[in-house]
């Protein structure tokens, strides 16, 4: 398996990170680095594209997107509705494109909330000046049970999972030929054993994108919250024989010396070991 930054022959999965803090989009000098946007991650399999959460980091996305004639029909797998995972999607530009089909999917929300009635919430007077009405895309939202696998584009199998988190929230495992990775945030692994559903999914993938929002230090404080260490980040891979790990939704008081920090030590406890940045592009 090769992480490469470029090929001349398209890899069955590409990655490329937009957003990849958690909370709050903190950009500024500070974080200038590794990048201030909330998650978005871009994954492509062959001709298909799957865009993994809706925070800040999916307008530049959305920018280059509306540029482009290629890609006209995808999917946006949300991980679940808190604020910092949706509050992109009404400057998401190809939504305002005739020309657009745009399946948006979420797993954590039950009757009577749904999917649909929450972006209609965030895109509301006194919140927004615009409805969903304006969107000229033909847009589909889609509520479904984590746990099911999705039905899908052809040669690409996407398998969901619970989270630990409030309110909920769904992982996702995107396996294309003989590729696979896993997209699992926001997550609290806990100080026991791993949730068997989380190990399931993340098994032998080539790539967990994981929350790792604290450090071991910092976890007895935010006991509840739903997030994880990198510490339980290495713990999750090792057990769940991970091919390479990478560190995901940073917390927005980390700024670009503390992240360096974290990727220094992760690697060194387990090599391979990366933090997630605003640009970075893999092929697996």
């Amino acid at each position: 398996m090769a992480f490469n930054d470029a090929s001349d022959i398209a890899p069955p999965i590409s990655v490329r990170f937009w957003g990849v803090r958690g909370s709050v989009a903190c950009p500024g000098p500070r974080t200038a680095r590794y990048g201030g946007n909330t998650p978005c991650v871009e994954i492509r399999c062959g001709e298909h594209l799957f865009i993994l959460d809706a925070g800040t980091g999916i307008r530049p996305l959305g920018n280059m997107l509306a540029q482009s004639a290629l890609t006209q029909n995808f999917d946006i797998f949300l991980s679940h509705c808190h604020i910092d995972h949706i509050v992109g999607l009404p400057f998401f530009m190809p939504l305002f494109a005739k020309d657009r089909t745009v399946r948006i999917w979420a797993g954590n929300l039950q009757s009577p909330c749904s999917l649909e009635g929450t972006v209609r919430k965030i895109m509301s007077a006194p919140l927004f000046p615009l409805q969903i009405e304006a969107w000229q895309a033909s847009v589909q939202f889609r509520d479904f049970c984590p746990g099911k696998a999705l039905d899908m584009r052809n040669g690409v199998k996407v398998s969901t999972a619970p989270l630990i988190h409030p309110g909920g929230a769904t992982g996702y495992r995107i396996e294309h030929k003989d590729r696979s990775v896993a997209y699992v945030t926001d997550v609290e692994i806990g100080a026991g054993p791993v949730d068997q559903k989380l190990l399931a999914l993340a098994n032998g993938v080539d790539l967990l994108i994981l929350d790792t929002t604290y450090t071991d230090d910092e976890l007895p404080s935010h006991v509840g919250w739903g997030h994880s260490s990198w510490q339980q980040g290495i713990k999750l891979a090792n057990e769940a024989a991970v091919g390479r790990l990478c560190l995901f939704h940073h917390d927005p008081e980390h700024d670009d010396r503390f992240m360096d920090d974290i990727a220094k030590a992760a690697a060194a406890a387990r090599p391979g070991t990366f933090v997630a940045s605003e640009g970075l592009h893999l092929e697996i």
